[in-house]
């Protein structure tokens, strides 16, 4: 038992420690939660999205960007009310308790794009810029 509380806090020192090493965004650019474009999700609220990326609901499946990257930073801040080294210790505990699996995390915005685009059920947050067909924007983070 002692060793597996020693893992659970080496993960989240880990955690704590890379959110306190963040980057921002380019100044203007703007972070949106995905679907596919063929999804039958519409528009959401803030609380909506939130709801997915912090293990509250299944009714979807979160795909999240690279731990440390600007967009996970920005996205975790604007639109969960949290620093992303929190979003992932709340998560490392509803793994533990086996209440949830951790969202699957990919290399970048292309990768969630193509993530989305594959499973109706998915969701996922990018860059505006990188918005394109294949994809429907159900938020704008304010």
């Amino acid at each position: 038992m002692n060793t597996l509380l020693k893992g659970i806090k080496g993960i989240l020192v880990a955690g704590l420690a890379t959110g306190l090493v963040t980057a921002a965004l380019p100044a203007g650019a703007e972070v949106v939660a995905v679907v596919g474009a063929k999804s039958p999700a519409a528009t959401m609220t803030n609380d909506q999205v939130a709801q997915f990326f912090l293990g509250k609901s299944t009714s979807m499946t979160p795909i999240d960007q690279p731990d440390g990257s600007p967009v996970r930073n920005e996205f975790y801040k604007k639109v969960a009310d949290k620093e992303a080294s929190q979003a992932k210790a709340l998560w490392s505990k509803l793994v533990f308790t086996g209440k949830a699996t951790l969202p699957k995390e990919v290399a970048g915005s292309a990768e969630v794009k193509k993530a989305v685009a594959a499973d109706p059920k998915a969701i996922g947050y990018i860059e505006k810029s990188a918005v394109d067909a294949t994809v429907k924007v159900v938020l704008t983070a304010p």
